[in-house]
């Protein structure tokens, strides 16, 4: 070798706050949110319930939000969006049917082990598709902060159904 590897012999600073408070990371670590100790004064859309579980207030995260939502058999909400944040909808019991679109005109289904992406701006519609089984979900959404923006549209009569597309279903065959 020319000498052209990368030196070694420099010093690292490898001092770091936690050192100096050995206590430090007993209360700045891993962060456990009980089940029954979510924030349930967050921002709603009618028909829904969400509670907070991780958010810049509770746990000072600075890039995501995370809870939970419950809808009732044979509700659904409100159309929305969530400004610029991404959202991730992980069904945990229950039948989910999405609406979206600018007239809420595009619709898919979900169960329970589903992720759901809604992307930044789009108009949707939760609903739970069940008429007798409360809808659960978890919610990640890329901000430590809850945006729901509620939007008044005129929607289609009849949404046209979107095929379901993933890894088991490759064809797009609709998923029951």
């Amino acid at each position: 070798m020319s000498g052209h590897g990368h030196d070694h012999t420099h010093p690292h600073d490898h001092s770091h706050d936690h050192d100096h408070d050995p206590d430090r990371w007993k209360h700045d670590g891993i962060r456990v949110i009980p089940a029954d100790n979510l924030d349930t004064n967050v921002p709603s859309t009618k028909g829904m319930d969400r509670a907070a579980a991780i958010n810049f207030a509770r746990v000072g995260a600075q890039k995501l939000w995370a809870g939970t939502v419950s809808i009732q058999p044979d509700a659904k909400t409100g159309a929305h969006h969530h400004g610029h944040l991404e959202s991730v909808i992980y069904v945990v019991k229950g039948k989910a049917r999405m609406r979206w679109g600018d007239r809420l005109q595009f619709t898919a289904e979900a169960g329970p082990g589903d992720f759901i992406f809604v992307p930044p701006y789009v108009p949707h519609q939760e609903i739970n598709a069940s008429a007798d089984e409360v809808l659960e979900c978890v919610l990640v959404r890329s901000d430590g902060e809850a945006v729901a923006i509620n939007i008044d549209i005129e929607p289609v009569e009849k949404p046209e159904t979107v095929l379901w597309v993933d890894p088991t279903h490759p064809d797009g065959a609709v998923k029951k």
